[in-house]
């Protein structure tokens, strides 16, 4: 299968190579891994003779009934295990993190390079990875695909791909991303295409660069693609105060506006021929460009919600769906300034909802300044300022998206250390349904 994708080989492949090793990071107690004896340190070598180089290739390859597996242990000896399952075994497994694909552009706009200096080297790293892609829904530029990425991605059938386009023309997509040797999307996009890869994309606007004609030329090329381009989301730049100023602005409200005007010109024509809208702007284009927000059934199913798209909408709808009596509870919602001037209409149907008092605290990022206004940037800090004296609530809902999965915020204080410095619960929430709904304990 490998050796028959690999023929021909694509004109937009870049060629590297790299060493993996796959370890086993925890194993389920009475797990189908710990009846194998499987620690945490061993390394997974094959599976029916094919090598693992990261998680994808073990949960393919891993979900088979019968396979074999060759595995070396921490102290060094390799064993085989012939292992056949009934479905609904549970293998236990789980992986140490995978090294993540480095980015190989130098966008004037990227956000990590607006990081200040003095924080945990991983938010240092910027990341392009076509796996994180599929699994997270991470958005990639696909500019550093190898011919095994391509096999993978094939072979696996990783659809939908999240990917960054924000401009057709090469020229000016390679000036975006200041990347002389970045491929033609449209020719990735259409091989993949012919393949049954479909993808979300979504087009971040540089005013002067990929804005007014280059962004109509840009849905109109992604629009031509058919089916293989699901939607595309168009966002208005975001830069922090450490960002590069000298080489990058924010949109304008006059150029918000034509933005918006662009994308609902396409999202009239895609409704026609195809009967959902497929062209979005981010909430902040519509906020930014003074217009009102438009309804949820303008969002098709919310596919691109974590990219800030309907995200007021997407939140009404799930709180339409909340059974939970809060009556008499004080509840403090915490945002940023980006939801600040949306959220009292997410909150008057919250309290019609659960019969709570909610008051709305819209916090200033004293990280990266009042220019970054989204919740899932604050910090601990942050959090802990605006609650610390305030033993007059009973409960206040931080946005889930502020820590990682090991409970840590971006300033490197933990939900533990945040909880010990107020005088009140807290309660980390997506959707508020997540926090609010349910029979849990209030």
């Amino acid at each position: 299968m490998l050796e028959s994708l690999a023929q021909p080989k694509v004109p937009w492949l870049l060629l590297r190579s790299e060493t993996v090793v796959i370890l086993v990071k925890s194993v389920a107690p009475g797990s189908l891994g710990a009846e194998l004896g499987l620690t945490p340190g061993t390394e997974l070598l094959t599976i029916d003779g094919r090598g693992l180089n990261d998680f994808l290739d073990w949960e393919f390859l891993a979900a088979e009934e019968r396979f074999v597996l060759l595995v070396r242990a921490p102290d060094g000896t390799t064993t085989e295990y012939d292992i056949e399952r009934s479905e609904g075994d549970f293998l236990g497994i789980e992986l140490e993190p995978p090294r993540v694909r480095r980015c190989a552009n130098r966008c004037d706009f990227c956000f990590v390079d607006g990081n200040p200096e003095g924080m945990r080297p991983a938010l240092y790293i910027r990341d392009d990875d076509y796996r994180l892609s599929f699994r997270y829904g991470n958005f990639a530029t696909l500019t550093n695909l190898k011919q095994r990425d391509i096999n993978r991605i094939i072979e696996y059938r990783l659809s939908p791909l999240y990917v960054s386009v924000h401009a057709t023309d090469p020229a000016i997509r390679r000036r975006l991303l200041r990347n002389p040797k970045a491929p033609d999307i449209l020719s990735q996009l259409e091989f993949f295409g012919d393949a049954g890869i479909r993808c979300h994309t979504q087009i971040v606007l540089q005013p002067g660069v990929n804005d007014e004609a280059v962004l109509h030329r840009s849905l109109e090329d992604l629009f031509e693609l058919g089916d293989t381009v699901l939607s595309v989301s168009v966002v208005p730049v975001g830069l922090t105060e450490f960002s590069k100023h000298d080489l990058v602005r924010e949109l304008t409200a006059a150029e918000c506006l034509a933005a918006v005007a662009t994308v609902d010109e396409f999202a009239a024509r895609a409704l026609k021929e195809r009967a959902y809208h497929w062209s979005y702007g981010s909430d902040d284009l519509y906020c930014e460009a003074g217009l009102p927000l438009p309804p949820a059934s303008r969002y098709d199913g919310f596919e691109q919600v974590e990219n800030g798209v309907g995200s007021v909408r997407y939140l009404q709808e799930r709180i339409a769906g909340l059974d939970a009596d809060w009556s008499g509870s004080r509840i403090a919602v915490t945002t940023g300034a980006a939801m600040g001037s949306l959220m009292p209409q997410v909150i008057s149907h919250l309290s019609a909802a659960t019969r709570a008092s909610f008051e709305l605290l819209v916090l200033r990022n004293d990280l990266f300044g009042p220019s970054v206004t989204t919740a899932g940037l604050l910090p601990g800090r942050t959090f802990v300022k605006a609650l610390g004296g305030r033993g007059d609530l009973d409960l206040a809902l931080i946005p889930a998206e502020a820590v990682n999965d090991d409970g840590v915020f971006i300033d490197d204080m933990t939900l533990d250390e945040l909880e010990r410095s107020v005088p009140l619960r807290v309660r980390l929430s997506f959707d508020f349904s997540d926090a609010l709904g349910g029979q849990g304990e209030r």
